[in-house]
């Protein structure tokens, strides 16, 4: 089967069901927890999660109707730019607002609202270069 989701802007994101398709595989063809309660990590080529942009002054009552609806919900969480990349408290250093939970198949999504415009200081790590990703691939390979 096949689901097609309006997300507007003239943009659909499709679902698949397949009969007898192998099991999800959290951890690796997904995240194994939502980033409030375990690690994030998911394969390369794999999909780590779908967000969401939605209103910043909808994004709690949003969350709301999801927990009443049954869906565990992360807290409302920051991204910033500190060391942790997150922060419980909205400041300067703060650009989106996300809420994490997981869709009925396992995919991890996210409610996401943009509290600022990026900045090119946001940015502080080095690029990483076609030479980081051949090497990052072959070692992921057991190269």
């Amino acid at each position: 089967q096949h689901f097609f989701f309006d997300i507007g802007g003239g943009d659909q994101l499709a679902f698949f069901w397949f009969p007898g398709a192998p099991a999800p595989v959290p951890g690796i063809s997904a995240p194994a927890a939502r980033p409030d309660i375990g690690d994030l990590v998911s394969a390369v080529g794999s999909m780590n999660h779908v967000a969401f942009d939605v209103p910043a002054d909808q994004i709690d009552a949003i969350r709301t109707r999801l927990i009443e609806a049954g869906i565990e919900c992360s807290e409302l969480v920051y991204h910033d730019d500190s060391e942790w990349t997150v922060s419980k408290t909205l400041h300067e250093g703060c650009f989106v607002a996300s809420v994490y939970f997981f869709g009925p198949d396992g995919v991890l999504l996210e409610l996401a609202s943009w509290t600022r415009d990026l900045r090119p200081d946001d940015v502080r790590h080095a690029p990483a270069t076609a030479a980081d990703a051949a090497a990052y691939l072959s070692a992921a390979a057991g190269g």
